[in-house]
């Protein structure tokens, strides 16, 4: 070969070389994968609140997220994950007491770097956890805790709830009563001795004197929460004679409750009401005697409105774990769409949303769920309403059916914005 040839190849040698090497600096750089969104989800998962409230609400988790990651759920919510956002979720047992949860929620935040955390079904642990979520700074979704004080007493950016606070069970309750029980004059009540069951009793008292002003209160027992034998309680709530005995006994101590008190004889001398009792009917289903009264903490459950996610959300759930949900599991997944709707409403087709863009969203929202629609109406945004349900036990062949069932709308059981609920009972309620 020629110099001149040499030269010429090497030149051309050369320039290829520079050209491809322009091409891959001018190359875009590929997007960077986007992590899942990690949510902290809390809810017990030993102890006396675990089998009726705790699994079955981690189960519904487990249900919905898989799901979703999956795109498999009906319209509104079938796009994947959270706009396409894969979803991780780490469990944390809320036994322990408020001291524990509180290090728990620490260690969520600053350790395990989660987005968002969803949680809390006892109110002690709610009412000690919400100011530590403002003081860091993270999304919190209460998705079951129901003592009205959360935003009553306090103003949040940080904390929602997305189902209803417990003044709907209790109004709702005594509305129910009065209703389908009109000679009622003598009223007891069994509650635990913390903030949600002294709430629920202060709401239903309250309620049953506006409604009923000549109703007798013949005993208010308290008992410490987890107590287990009530054996004093029950000879004190028989002795008064009452036409009713109003509970928001919940997880073992329903259980132990009703339990003891069947075989000494209290549900054939009083009709007992019991607000939380739904998560109850299937294990106690030959100890709950016909005319008990039970609410499900609103439209959940068994008072589950005919929509598609509430069919697709019964059929998944009952297919995996060979039981219906109940209503901790519709709370769960409750939270868990609200939280989709928010970040998608928030992301509008765009980029993934930071966190202040979603809580903007979830202020206010309303969305739908296997219990209906949901509003966040209270609490400057951050507290949802839903319709309450009631109706009365009616053994079928040794199978639980409810008869005489009613619904009441949001605005008849809760107070409106800004107006707390003992204030609206006394001034607003009406039969």
């Amino acid at each position: 070969m020629r110099p001149w040839s040499r030269s010429l190849a090497a030149t051309a040698v050369l320039s290829t070389l520079l050209l491809a090497g322009a091409a891959v600096a001018q190359a875009p750089a590929p997007a960077a994968e986007v992590k899942p969104f990690k949510i902290g989800v809390v809810t017990f998962l030993s102890g006396g609140a675990a089998g009726p409230f705790g699994v079955p609400a981690r189960n519904a988790a487990e249900v919905v997220v898989e799901a979703l990651n999956g795109g498999k759920l009906p319209a509104p919510h079938a796009a994947k994950g959270l706009g396409g956002r894969a979803i991780e979720v780490v469990f944390i047992d809320e036994a322990g007491g408020p001291t524990t949860q509180v290090a728990e929620y620490r260690n969520l935040v600053q350790r395990q770097n989660v987005d968002a955390v969803i949680g809390y079904i006892s109110s002690g642990d709610c009412l000690a956890v919400a100011p530590v979520a403002e003081e860091l700074k993270k999304l919190t979704l209460l998705f079951d805790c129901g003592t009205p004080r959360i935003f009553e007493e306090g103003t949040y950016r940080y904390v929602f709830r997305t189902a209803p606070h417990a003044t709907l069970d209790n109004v709702a309750a005594a509305l129910y009563v009065t209703e389908t029980m009109p000679k009622t004059r003598k009223v007891a009540g069994i509650n635990q001795n913390y903030a949600w069951g002294q709430d629920s009793w202060t709401d239903f008292e309250a309620s049953m004197k506006v409604l009923r002003p000549d109703v007798q209160i013949t005993t208010s027992q308290m008992p410490k929460l987890g107590a287990g034998q009530y054996g004093a309680e029950i000879s004190a709530l028989m002795s008064g004679s009452p036409d009713i005995v109003h509970s928001s006994f919940w997880g073992g101590d329903l259980d132990a409750f009703v339990l003891q008190a069947a075989p000494r004889g209290l549900f054939k001398k009083s009709v007992a009401v019991f607000t939380a009792g739904e998560t109850a009917m299937y294990k106690l289903a030959g100890q709950i005697p016909d005319g008990t009264i039970i609410g499900a903490r609103g439209a959940n459950g068994v008072y589950a409105p005919d929509n598609a996610l509430n069919g697709w959300f019964r059929t998944a759930y009952t297919d995996r774990y060979s039981l219906p949900p109940v209503y901790p599991s519709y709370r769960m997944a409750q939270a868990i769409l609200g939280l989709k709707a928010a970040y998608e409403k928030a992301q509008a087709g765009g980029a993934a949303p930071d966190q202040d863009k979603i809580i903007a969203a979830l202020e206010g929202l309303t969305f739908e769920s296997p219990s209906g629609t949901v509003k966040m109406a209270l609490g400057k945004g951050h507290q949802a309403v839903s319709e309450a349900v009631y109706g009365t036990v009616k053994n079928v062949k040794g199978k639980i059916t409810f008869v005489n069932v009613k619904r009441y709308p949001a605005e008849k059981v809760l107070p409106p914005e800004g107006v707390k609920s003992a204030d609206w009972i006394k001034s607003s309620l009406k039969k």
